[in-house]
């Protein structure tokens, strides 16, 4: 297994992302720059080592679980792309257990989404592409995937050389990198993003920029108890992590989810996140949320 977007490119001509054929292929080589992470060549050397084993089932809906002849050595291989932050995947027998149990939080989405039969998607952030699959899992058509991090990258690709699905991709990209396509997704996922960046505003305008009309946006973000017009502004880190700019409320977001022009506006899950759910695993090793909370 080599990282290949040939066959992503065929799937879109004559499509509504025809123009990304022309954009996208020096945007994701730069993505691709062994300068970005020197454990890169590494990481690819462990998707061309991989073993192609026959495959008896392929199971998305209800998990990521691939059936089928053993593989001696698979699960050494694949602890070579540690640490596996989103999952769990269950691969001819070998359980990589993630920090995330990511199936936890798509089964408190899933029940409110719009069905996704046939929908084209667009899901930033998406880490390794675990939802991505789970998306094709309720009959996605077409779910692209962004994320900056090589290493998730070669995770994908790895999962790819043994579920043969050509409706998932995950492609090296930061959301600002994604071309400007007005109108492209029926649906756009922002999970564990917002956060992030220091414009929200802009996010939640550049995510809507790809909607189609009637089409549904799903954010999913850290948020602070206060009133309208509240949002916590970290002084330095937040849970350990550098790069996090406001947590806002939750009528704080609704507001500006509203000033941004969206409406049909549900909160549908209010969540605290368990170190059951989020935790340090033989498949991810550093720390985690039990050593990023004050007693």
């Amino acid at each position: 297994m080599k990282i290949d977007y040939t066959p992503f490119y065929e799937r879109l001509i004559g499509s509504d992302l025809a123009a990304w054929i022309g954009l996208l292929p020096e945007r994701m080589a730069n993505g691709l720059r062994y300068e970005r992470h020197g454990k890169l060549p590494d990481w690819e050397a462990v998707l061309e080592q991989l073993p192609t084993p026959e495959c008896h089932a392929v199971e998305l809906k209800s998990e990521i679980r691939v059936e089928g002849e053993t593989c001696p050595g698979l699960a050494e291989a694949l602890q070579r792309l540690h640490p596996w932050r989103k999952g769990p995947y269950n691969i001819h027998g070998v359980h990589i257990d993630t920090e995330w149990r990511s199936d936890w939080k798509w089964d408190r989405v899933r029940p409110h989404l719009q069905p996704l039969e046939g929908r084209t998607i667009l899901d930033v952030g998406c880490g390794n592409g675990y939802h991505c699959w789970r998306m094709v899992g309720e009959g996605a058509e077409l779910v692209i995937g962004v994320d900056p991090s090589p290493l998730f990258i070669c995770q994908f690709f790895a999962m790819k050389n043994f579920i043969h699905n050509p409706r998932a991709w995950v492609l090296p990209l930061g959301i600002e990198d994604v071309p400007e396509t007005p109108g492209a997704f029926d649906t756009v996922f922002s999970m564990g993003v917002l956060y992030h960046r220091k414009s929200p505003i802009e996010h939640i305008e550049q995510l809507k920029s790809f909607l189609k009309p009637g089409g549904e946006l799903v954010i999913e973000t850290l948020v602070a108890d206060g009133p309208e017009g509240y949002s916590l502004i970290p002084h330095g880190r937040y849970a350990k992590m550098r790069n996090v700019w406001f947590i806002p409320s939750i009528p704080t977001l609704e507001r500006w989810l509203k000033r941004c022009g969206l409406r049909d506006i549900r909160t549908v899950d209010i969540n605290t996140t368990s170190i059951e759910e989020q935790r340090s695993t033989d498949w991810m090793t550093f720390e985690s949320l039990p050593d990023y909370l004050d007693p």
